[in-house]
C-alpha cells in the first residue's frame, strides 16, 4: 500500500501553522511595549516561558505515554486548537505580564502534543 502524495505536505503545513503561536509574541511585543510599558527584554522572557512549557509538557506527555495511549491526529488537532486559545486568550482579558507569562508557557505546554507528534 502507498502513501497518498498529498500527506507530507498536509503534515508540514499543519506543522507550521500548529507551531506558529510560540512565536506569536514576537509579532505584537513591540505593541505591548509601547502600550503597556515592557522592558524590551521582556520578549526573551515570554519566548523562555514557551521553552519552559514545551519541556514540562514534553516530559508529562512522555511519562504519561499520551501520544502512544491516543491517536496522535486526535492528541495533535486538541494541542494544535488549545495552543491557539492560549495565544488568543491573553488579547480578550487583556493580561498583566504575570498573566501573560503564564498563558505563554501554557502554549509551550500544549506543544508538547504538536512538534513531537507531528514529527
Amino acid at each position: 500500500m502507498t502513501t497518498p502524495r498529498r500527506v507530507l505536505p498536509v503534515i508540514v503545513l499543519a506543522q507550521l501553522a500548529g507551531t506558529s503561536p510560540w512565536f506569536a509574541v514576537n509579532a505584537v511585543m513591540p505593541a505591548l511595549q509601547h502600550d503597556f510599558g515592557w522592558a524590551a527584554a521582556d520578549v526573551g522572557t515570554l519566548t523562555s516561558a514557551v521553552q519552559l512549557g514545551f519541556i514540562a509538557g514534553t516530559l508529562v506527555f512522555a511519562l504519561l505515554a499520551i501520544a502512544d495511549r491516543f491517536s496522535a491526529r486526535r492528541v495533535f488537532l486538541l494541542c494544535a486548537l488549545a495552543s491557539a486559545l492560549c495565544t488568543l486568550a491573553p488579547a480578550l482579558a487583556l493580561p498583566s505580564f504575570s498573566q501573560l507569562l503564564a498563558w505563554r508557557a501554557l502554549t509551550g505546554f500544549c506543544h508538547a502534543g504538536i512538534y513531537p507528534v507531528g514529527m
